[in-house]
Parts: structure tokens; C-alpha cells; sequence
């Protein structure tokens, strides 16, 4: 019985953090401000704390989007784009937030040491962040350009491509 009510708890827990957000055009909007944490351990308020010209964020909502994130940083690497990136993993919900610890030493076990700090999970502002950009097809990355005051410059969430890239390369430039 006991496990019953547990399973069913979990149930609910977990089927509360799928809400379905339709993808928005944000190009043009400011970008919402969060919070997260490296997996150096160092807590970032986004956007207020890059104070570059302008920073890329490549947000992802479930694992399998590192998939299409590697095709963005290598299509990134190969065109000479030289820009500050960050990979944002997007979780939202309550039960991702209470195993929040055992998450990010997954993703340090799986990520060189020299990249922790261009990543930056956002847990507590999961939601805000899908909402703002939609989460329909989550599995594609959101490419976000943002300038230094937070305006977003660029956008696409349709995975990757070459055309994009060239996109956002002119963009960039």
C-alpha cells in the first residue's frame, strides 16, 4: 500500500513538470533574468552577469538535446566563430530541483573539467525560461544571441543547420 501512494506521488510529481509551453519568436525581447549555477559551483544571474558585446546561450530542456547542443559547438568551431558560449540545461520542475546535486556530478562525470564553467544549470527559473521560449520539440536547442544589456539579437529552435549558422554568423559580425 505504502508503495502504492509513493508511486502514484512520484506520478504526479513528475507528470507536473511536463507542461507544454508552444515556441515563441523572442528575437527582439529581453531576456528574462535567472539564476543558475556553473558546475564549477558558482551561482550566475543571467543576463546581468556577461558583460561581453554579445553572448550565446544554447538552452537545452532534456538530455537528448546535447545531441543537437555538440552539433551547434562544432558547427560553431569549424565556421571561426569565436564568441562567449554557454550551455544552459533547462530543468524544469520540483523533482528535478531535489535531485538538482546528483544531476550536475552526472554532467561533471561526462563533461572535460576545463568546460564546467560554460555550463550553467538553471533549475529554479526551469520554467520561466520554457515558457518564454516554448518547449515544443525539446530536443532542439534554443540559440539565443543576446547583447550586453540582455536583448535578444538572434533566436532559432529548430535544431541545427548550416543556413542558420550562417545566420547567426552575420548576426555576430
Amino acid at each position: 500500500m505504502a508503495k502504492s501512494i509513493l508511486t502514484a506521488f512520484l506520478f504526479i510529481l513528475l507528470a507536473a513538470c511536463s507542461t507544454q509551453y508552444p515556441n515563441q519568436q523572442v528575437t527582439g525581447k529581453q531576456f528574462p533574468t535567472i539564476n543558475g549555477e556553473s558546475l564549477t559551483q558558482n551561482k550566475v544571474t543571467i543576463p546581468s552577469d556577461f558583460n561581453a558585446d554579445k553572448t550565446l546561450l544554447l538552452i537545452g530542456y532534456k538530455q537528448d538535446s546535447q545531441f543537437d547542443i555538440d552539433r551547434w559547438l562544432i558547427g560553431l568551431d569549424m565556421s571561426g566563430i569565436i564568441i562567449p558560449t554557454y550551455e544552459l540545461p533547462t530543468i524544469a520542475g520540483m523533482a528535478p530541483r531535489m535531485f538538482s546535486a546528483f544531476i550536475d556530478s552526472g554532467m561533471r562525470k561526462g563533461i572535460p573539467k576545463e568546460l564546467w564553467a560554460g555550463v550553467i544549470t538553471i533549475y529554479k527559473d526551469g520554467e520561466k525560461v520554457q515558457k518564454f521560449t516554448g518547449n515544443q520539440n525539446p530536443n532542439n536547442t534554443r540559440v539565443v544571441l543576446i547583447n550586453n544589456s540582455g536583448k535578444i539579437l538572434y533566436f532559432y529552435d529548430r535544431g541545427f543547420s548550416v543556413d542558420a549558422l550562417n545566420k547567426l554568423k552575420v548576426t555576430i559580425n
